[in-house]
């Protein structure tokens, strides 16, 4: 059995998956669009205009593949609830992810030491997804 993170970036999904390439070295390793599904999706499923956004991806972040669409293309993504931990080998890894999220996004709580990790930090990116970032000890 396996889970994974699948991801409605709501009409962003293009934008988010070069964020996440360019602060943290995240590559996708699938992409479909909606224009290249076999069957068209049924009336009010998706935003009309939509053919050229995301109908699914998958990215690999380090060992991890996580999943991402535009979903119904809303413009109106919610991540509410849920968050991604990203556990990295050192501080100064922590410190470098830590900017590229806050980038645009907002910090939930500062990377500090805690009694559980040398470093640990809570940020919302600029897509509202929230991310746990730490180091093990």
């Amino acid at each position: 059995m396996q889970v994974q993170s699948y991801l409605f970036f709501e009409g962003r999904c293009d934008e988010a998956l070069a964020f996440y390439g360019r602060v943290l070295g995240a590559e996708t390793v699938e992409l479909m669009r909606y224009k290249d599904a076999p069957e068209p999706c049924p009336e009010g499923a998706v935003a009309p205009g939509s053919d050229d956004k995301v109908m699914h991806a998958a990215f690999r972040v380090g060992d991890s593949l996580l999943m991402a669409s535009d979903g119904s293309c809303s413009g109106q993504p919610s991540f509410s609830g849920i968050a991604q931990t990203l556990t990295v080998g050192d501080e100064a890894k922590a410190a470098e992810v830590f900017a590229g999220l806050e980038d645009g996004g907002t910090v939930v709580m500062p990377l500090g030491r805690t009694f559980f990790s040398p470093c640990f930090g809570m940020v919302t990116d600029r897509f509202g997804v929230m991310w746990m970032v730490i180091v093990q000890p």
